[in-house]
C-alpha cells in the first residue's frame, strides 16, 4: 500500500499526525500496564505513569491545533506516511513479556522523539515549534525511564554490560535489513535454481541461473529496502546503507546454495546444495529467534515450511 512521503505533509497535516499518534501510543501504554500488572507492578506504575503522561501531551497538541487551523482534525496516522516502523501487534508484544515490552516501548520513544526534533527544526511557527522541542524533551526522559525497567529482570553485571540504545539501533539498521534480505535470497531463489537443475541435469547451467538469480534478487530488494524510508525519523540509518546490508545479504542467501553447482558431478552438487539450503533455514530460524523475539519453534516452522514449499516447486517444475 502506497505511504506519503513526510515531506509532502502539511503543518496541519504534521500537527494532526502528532496527535493521532500520541493517543496511539497512550493507549499502547494502557496495554502494556495491564499486561505488567500482575508480576511487574513497578514497571507497570511506569507505563501508567508514560500513558498518562502521553494523554497530556495529546491534549497539548489537540489545543495547539484548535488554536491554529479549527475543531476539523483529518486523519493522519503513522502507517500512512513513509519513515516509520512498522510495530508489532500490541497483544503479540504483550504475550512475550516484560523484556519485549521495554524494547517495544524505547523504540516507540526514539522514533517519536526524532519525529518531533525534525518537525520543531523545520517549522516556521514560534508556538508550535516550542510545543514540539518540549514534547522531544519529554520522550527523551520517556527513553530512559523504558530502559530502566530492565532493573525489574536483570543483574547488575549484565545491566552494565549492556548498550540498549546501539542494539536497538544495530537492530534497525542491520539486522532487520540484512534478514529481510537473507530470508528473500536464501527462498526466492531455491525455484529457479532447482529448475534449471532438473530440467537441465547440468552443473553449469544450474550454477549460471542460480548465481543471476541471486543477484538479480539482491539488486531488487537492495533498492527497495533504500526507498522505503528515508530513516530521518526512525532511525534506522542511511537508505543508502540499509540498502547495501538488504542487497548484500539477500546475494548471499542465494549464492550459498548455489555455488555447489560448481562441481561437475550433478548428483554431487545437489545433495550438497541441499545440506547448504537445510543449513541457510536452520540459520534464519535462528536469527528470528535471537533478534526478532520470535519463538524458536515458530521461527522454525515459519521459515522451513516456506522454504520447503518454494525448493519442491522447483524441483517439480524443473521435472515436468
Amino acid at each position: 500500500m502506497p505511504r506519503r512521503p513526510f515531506k509532502s505533509l502539511s503543518q496541519r497535516e504534521i500537527l494532526a499526525l502528532a496527535i493521532a499518534s500520541e493517543e496511539e501510543d497512550s493507549r499502547i501504554y494502557d496495554e502494556f500496564a495491564v499486561a505488567l500488572g500482575g508480576n511487574y507492578p513497578a514497571s507497570a506504575a511506569v507505563f501508567a505513569q508514560m500513558r498518562d503522561e502521553e494523554a497530556g501531551h495529546h491534549r497539548r497538541l489537540t489545543e495547539l491545533y484548535r488554536q491554529r487551523f479549527g475543531d476539523h482534525i483529518p486523519i493522519v496516522r503513522r502507517e500512512d506516511v513513509k519513515g516509520f516502523v512498522r510495530h508489532r501487534p500490541v497483544w503479540l508484544v504483550r504475550s512475550r513479556g516484560l523484556d519485549a515490552i521495554r524494547r517495544q516501548a524505547a523504540v516507540m520513544e526514539l522514533e517519536t522523539r526524532q519525529f518531533y526534533q525534525r518537525v520543531a527544526a523545520e517549522t516556521t511557527d514560534a508556538g508550535i515549534r516550542q510545543l514540539l522541542d518540549d514534547l522531544a524533551d519529554e520522550e527523551g526522559r520517556h527513553e530512559r525511564r523504558a530502559g530502566e525497567l530492565a532493573e525489574e529482570r536483570l543483574t547488575p553485571e549484565a545491566r552494565q554490560g549492556e548498550e540498549h540504545t546501539r542494539r536497538r539501533l544495530f537492530l534497525l539498521q542491520v539486522v532487520q535489513p540484512g534478514l529481510a534480505g537473507l530470508m528473500d535470497g536464501s527462498v526466492s531463489t531455491l525455484a529457479p535454481l532447482f529448475a534449471a537443475a532438473f530440467a537441465t541435469h547440468d552443473s553449469w547451467d544450474a550454477f549460471r541461473v542460480g548465481l543471476a538469480a541471486s543477484i538479480g534478487a539482491g539488486i531488487s530488494m537492495g533498492f527497495a529496502e533504500a526507498l522505503s524510508d528515508d530513516g530521518a525519523i526512525t532511525g534506522r540509518g542511511r537508505p543508502w546503507q540499509r540498502g547495501v546490508v538488504c542487497g548484500v545479504m539477500t546475494t548471499l542467501g542465494g549464492v550459498g546454495h548455489t555455488l555447489p553447482y560448481l562441481i561437475p558431478d550433478f548428483r554431487l552438487a545437489t545433495g550438497v546444495a541441499v545440506a547448504v539450503v537445510a543449513a541457510e533455514l536452520a540459520a534464519i530460524s535462528w536469527i528470528r529467534h535471537r533478534y526478532m523475539d520470535t519463538p524458536l519453534l515458530s521461527a522454525g516452522f515459519q521459515v522451513v515450511v516456506g522454504g520447503v514449499l518454494v525448493f519442491l516447486t522447483g524441483i517439480l517444475i524443473g521435472s515436468s
